[in-house]
């Protein structure tokens, strides 16, 4: 799991870039503080929520496997009127924390729109991580839990249920993210050390019939060196 840290002295951070998606008011400004703020307990405590107009973003460091990891964690708005704008901060992103409202339908059934989005801005190979917030309003749900974990099955991607007013899952959410983003960065740098690597190997070649005439043999190869991709 990872853990608040500043990283050891001298050692660089990996930089992920990470971005909050979903509808307005489905409470992605309150998870990002949560997890960015932990001790600002007070700031959760209403029940009142202002959407976020524009962009903003908090950066949090983390240590994961040993290393420093320090997110920069873009928190978008959701009304229609900033969707370009809020779109337009997907390129680039190596992760998507993908929220909706358990009291919403609406927000729960413009998912595949918002996936859609963050695969034509951002790619398909990109980490995404799908959250059914505000599970503390319980007896206002009209989300069923099984329909997030169905969608979420459907995308292969991870799904918690949150609560950013009582602290649910919001720190498991995140770490589990961070997690599948630096394993598959950890892939490729290894992908990339074993092709710098790469020793030649040899490859035989038929030479032409002249070259075997004037060789007086029936059929003759020659081992020329060739460096094989893995």
């Amino acid at each position: 799991m990872a853990v608040p840290g500043q990283g050891d002295e001298g050692r660089s951070a990996l930089l992920m870039k990470i971005v909050m998606a979903g509808e307005s008011c489905v409470g992605k400004t309150s998870i990002v503080r949560r997890y960015t703020e932990p001790n600002a307990a007070a700031a959760f405590s209403s029940s009142s929520y202002l959407a976020t107009i524009g962009i903003d973003f908090k950066v949090k460091c983390v240590t994961l496997n040993d290393k420093t990891v320090k997110l920069q964690i873009w928190d978008t708005a959701g009304q229609e009127r900033f969707h370009t704008l809020s779109t337009s901060y997907f390129r680039g992103a190596q992760g998507f924390v993908l929220v909706y409202d358990i009291t919403n339908l609406d927000s729960f059934q413009s998912v595949t729109s918002w996936m859609k989005d963050i695969h034509e801005k951002a790619g398909d190979e990109v980490d995404i991580v799908l959250l059914g917030n505000k599970c503390d309003k319980e007896s206002e749900r009209v989300v069923p839990k099984h329909k997030g974990e169905k969608l979420a099955w459907e995308h292969g991607i991870p799904f918690f249920e949150t609560s950013a007013k009582d602290n649910v899952n919001i720190e498991d959410a995140f770490s589990v993210l961070t997690k599948e983003i630096l394993e598959k960065q950890e892939q490729k740098d290894g992908k990339y050390i074993q092709q710098k690597e790469r020793k030649p190997t040899q490859l035989k070649f038929l030479l032409s019939s002249e070259d075997c005439c004037k060789a007086n043999q029936n059929s003759c190869y020659v081992y020329l060196p060739k460096v094989i991709d893995c």
